[in-house]
């Protein structure tokens, strides 16, 4: 497969009416924009990428946020699309399993899904310098840096920025993308429409980042491992570099960083939840980066419609900033593109068309991301410390090797297959239930055959038969 992004295909132009290239302009140049920069270019529209911040590929110091990303299924799919996948595989790390840290020490994997699935741990400003240059390769692509938007109208598609040097400039665009992050300034205008739906969560936790320096010129732990220490109300996770360092984030109810306030009761708390991490991170190190940067906020956006008649659309954390417990947010957003694309197909690009129908198909699915990355920081820091939780882990992976279209993982649903996010709940919430019912099943059954057993091993003579009482444990409410 080649790694070359597309600029040797001939994009076949798309026209308005008297015949010249339709402008779309793309805001936000960040991971979902300079991807979508490419699939829109490829299909001859005139783009232009604006972008508030100054050029990553040029600054000396990029930033912004940088929490690694897991790249799975859906964003590989995404790349692949546009000639990128190998490329950016090439410099990710696989992580084929979390490794559970206890408090003792003691380390566990519980593996991802079958022999051969993983996840890849890539490095976020790497990946958002080589979309930008992957981007810029079309002739028919313009990046355009430092330009912030002040305003839009739905009706003309006239867009206003000011530029670098201060000045007020507009354009005129026939589609207009907003790709510009969970506090979009694309979708400002939307809240001014009817029927808009928007809701903002901030959670009660925020983070940090550390950094787990290589030892002798070697990971310091296991590399091809998403490492957690889970402790129920708060956790530590590491993800690999391929500087043989590990990103370190800290996930913690505000209340308790605020706790913390010198470097020593920083070095206590470690020593007394992340022991095993201390000599690690190094003791100095770790009393210093830790009040580095304060610890950052975490916010869960929904909207619904992502469109605006036919002239806007929202993308990614735009449309559906999601906490990064599931790893999704980056693959949900690239998979916005691939889904544009498809049904631009479908539709002919009639963009009134194609808009209404998006929003009808991503609205259910960035919905339920959202939701599902919410439950996953539950099954993180709490949940993978429960034998009823690896129990349930491993009776799911063993009834998918033995039933593999009927039980899937939702794991494998979510991360390694392209299946729509909201039919992923509903298949899992079907299988909690038939699983949930089999095993109470056979609970009760043992239970009804070891009492039976009991009554004609001792003679007792029961006051009611066999019969009654399978009959009205039938009869039971099933959950």
């Amino acid at each position: 497969m080649s790694s070359t992004p597309a600029k040797a295909m001939d994009p076949q132009p798309a026209k308005t009416n008297d015949g010249k290239k339709k402008v779309v302009a793309v805001v936000g140049g960040g991971l979902v924009g300079a991807l979508n920069a490419s699939f829109l270019a490829k299909r001859g529209f005139q783009v232009q990428v604006f972008e508030f911040r100054e050029d990553i590929r040029q600054a000396e110091v990029v930033r912004g946020r940088s929490i690694n990303l897991a790249l799975s299924l859906r964003g590989r799919e995404a790349l692949k699309h546009i000639g990128m996948e190998e490329k950016i595989i090439s410099k990710g790390i696989p992580m084929h399993a979390r490794m559970i840290h206890s408090i003792s020490g003691k380390q566990s994997p519980i593996p991802y899904g079958k022999k051969g699935q993983y996840i890849l741990s890539v490095d976020r400003a790497n990946l958002n310098k080589e979309l930008l240059t992957a981007a810029e390769a079309y002739p028919n692509t313009k990046l355009n840096f430092g330009y912030k938007l002040l305003d839009w109208s739905c009706d003309s598609g006239m867009m206003t920025f000011q530029g670098p040097n201060g000045t007020e400039e507009e354009i005129h665009a026939d589609l207009i993308v907003g790709c510009d992050g969970a506090f979009s300034a694309v979708r400002k205008q939307f809240l001014r429409q009817r029927r808009f739906n928007y809701s903002q969560t901030y959670i009660p936790h925020g983070y940090i980042e550390l950094t787990m320096p290589p030892i002798n010129g070697q990971f310091a732990i296991a590399p091809n491992f998403l490492h957690i220490w889970p402790r129920t109300t708060f956790m530590m996770i590491a993800l690999p570099n391929l500087d043989k360092t590990f990103t370190c984030t800290l996930f913690m109810p505000f209340e308790e960083f605020d706790k913390i306030t010198t470097g020593d009761q920083a070095l206590e708390f470690f020593q007394k939840y992340f022991p095993d991490a201390v000599p690690l991170m190094g003791v100095a190190a770790l009393k210093q980066d830790f009040f580095q940067f304060p610890a950052q906020a975490l916010v869960s956006v929904k909207s619904s419609p992502h469109h605006m008649g036919d002239r806007c659309v929202l993308m990614g954390d735009a449309a559906h900033a999601v906490v990064p417990f599931y790893g999704q947010g980056m693959n949900a957003g690239f998979e916005d593109c691939i889904v544009f694309d498809d049904i631009m197909d479908q539709f002919n690009e009639d963009l009134s068309a194609v808009l209404l129908e998006y929003s009808k198909m991503r609205v259910p699915d960035d919905h339920a991301i959202a939701d599902l990355a919410m439950y996953n920081y539950i099954e993180m820091r709490s949940h993978v410390n429960s034998r009823w939780f690896l129990f349930r882990k491993y009776l799911d992976n063993f009834l998918h090797r033995i039933m593999p279209r009927t039980i899937i993982p939702l794991y494998t649903m979510v991360t390694f297959s392209r299946m729509r996010y909201h039919e992923a709940v509903r298949q899992w919430q079907w299988q909690q239930k038939v699983i949930s019912r089999g095993l109470f099943l056979c609970g009760t059954t043992s239970a009804i055959g070891g009492t039976y057993l009991l009554i004609k091993l001792f003679g007792m003579r029961p006051s009611i038969s066999l019969e009654q009482l399978w009959n009205r444990v039938l009869a039971l409410k099933w959950f």
